[in-house]
């Protein structure tokens, strides 16, 4: 089965939660250690056995768990693995052993995108997950993804080895209509935090002005938790971002792979129970994997993200409760050019051609792998829809997807909202295209910097 998700997955479900036979689409199971922290604590707080084993359970810890699940009645109802656990052969094994013990119900794969060389976050051992329909071909399995296109998700059905007779194909619209999606343009000579920072004070004064404080208030809400992620590609901008918005009086915490893991879970626990302080993540793009919180009021890319698809599953992080929230990209021609002499250069390394100073498309004679070109395809595409001003942001999602209903965008967007403004605001804030091209090529983006 292939659905449309919001939130990589991959998991079990024993006999059902409680001894019952679960509805199918419960059983999304993360695989960072992120989920495991939001996701598992939750199910257990709502009495339900659930267990992870990653690369960060203790070896004592993942023994009891392995040593329940075989036990012939095990504790444990939903357990959460990574796909690389389920490539060794001695997980295998004690899947065989809970499988011949009937014990296995569900098998559920969440981010399948990943499976699909065509998809952009294409990761090998979820290749190897077609494992599962060969040795238990009898266990129902669901696959889940917000961000498939049609291409991909005939990739999965064939790498998986699904049986079309008995596959079940559902898909939801990517319309989000409380979602205002929003491109802002900036360049390399003016920094755009200020306009960023003037936005931010602007929707806390309307949450402090009367009737909305007074409602606020009566519901218990805390007028300063305007809860947002801000996405950036470079660690740097984690740390210096969370700390001019802090000096700004804005709550403000980073979180990237530098960070020990008790200040990653501290700043990660602050930011889901609204704590004072705790408001903003600042994130690389790693941040947000199975996190449940539906009150994220904003979500901001600082630059362009890598990916169309990893741009709309971040961005729908907003308003998942329903309610008005906002989506910002910072679009940059300067950022582009880097995003895109980072790609060929991935290209080359790939095809084996070698570097050249980051000028696409020279000296590489080998095309490059399904992976690749998948990606390139996926920047181009986000790109135009950056650069677009001649249509609703809703509708350009939408057909991306492949999608031919007219999405509801009612002003949802900046081009619905003033299609002219959004023109004049292209041309006065883009770097010119000659005067990209002048460092283009004298090789001003063919640094790899995003440590």
């Amino acid at each position: 089965m292939i659905l449309p998700g919001h939130s990589h997955h991959c998991g079990f479900s024993l006999t059902g939660v409680n001894g019952k036979p679960p509805p199918i689409h419960h059983h999304r199971i993360a695989l960072t250690w992120l989920s495991k922290n939001n996701q598992v604590t939750s199910l257990r707080k709502s009495n339900i056995s659930a267990a992870t084993i990653n690369s960060n359970t203790p070896t004592s810890t993942k023994l009891s768990i392995l040593s329940d699940l075989q036990s012939g009645h095990p504790y444990t109802r939903l357990l959460y693995v990574t796909p690389e656990t389920c490539a060794l052969d001695s997980f295998r094994r004690t899947l065989r052993t809970i499988h011949s013990q009937h014990e296995l119900s569900r098998i559920a794969i969440d981010e399948a995108h990943c499976i699909s060389e065509w998809g952009h976050d294409f990761r090998p051992t979820f290749k190897e997950l077609s494992f599962f329909k060969t040795a238990f071909p009898d266990v129902p399995m669901i696959c889940l993804t917000a961000t498939a296109t049609r291409r991909v998700r005939d990739d999965i059905v064939a790498t998986l080895g699904l049986d079309s007779k008995n596959l079940k194909l559902f898909s939801m619209t990517t319309s989000r209509p409380n979602l205002h999606y929003e491109v802002r343009f900036k360049s390399d000579e003016a920094d755009h935090y200020d306009s960023f920072l003037r936005w931010l004070r602007g929707v806390h004064a309307r949450r402090a002005a009367a009737p909305r404080s007074i409602e606020l208030s009566a519901a218990g809400k805390r007028l300063s938790n305007v809860s947002g992620i801000i996405y950036t590609l470079y660690r740097r901008d984690c740390e210096a971002l969370a700390l001019r918005l802090s000096g700004d009086g804005i709550g403000a915490k980073p979180f990237h792979a530098g960070l020990s893991n008790a200040v990653r879970d501290d700043n990660l626990a602050g930011w889901v129970e609204n704590r004072v302080g705790y408001d903003v993540i600042v994130a690389t793009t790693a941040f947000g994997m199975g996190i449940d919180k539906d009150n994220v009021r904003f979500v901001v890319h600082w630059q362009i993200p890598k990916s169309f698809e990893g741009y709309y599953q971040e961005a729908g992080r907003a308003g998942r409760d329903g309610k008005a929230s906002a989506c910002i990209i910072y679009y940059g021609r300067e950022d582009r050019d880097r995003a895109v002499g980072m790609m060929q250069r991935e290209i080359e390394k790939h095809s084996g051609s070698g570097g050249n100073g980051g000028r696409a498309g020279r000296g590489s004679t080998t095309p490059p792998s399904p992976t690749m070109q998948g990606r390139a395809d996926s920047l181009k595409a986000l790109v135009m829809f950056c650069e677009s001003t001649d249509r609703c942001r809703h509708k350009a999602i939408a057909q991306y997807f492949g999608e031919t209903a007219e999405p509801a965008c009612d002003f949802a967007c900046d081009w619905h909202k003033d299609a002219e403004a959004v023109r004049r605001r292209k041309n006065e804030g883009l770097a010119s295209e000659e005067w990209c091209s002048t460092q283009r090529e004298s090789g001003e983006y063919a640094v790899d910097d995003y440590g």
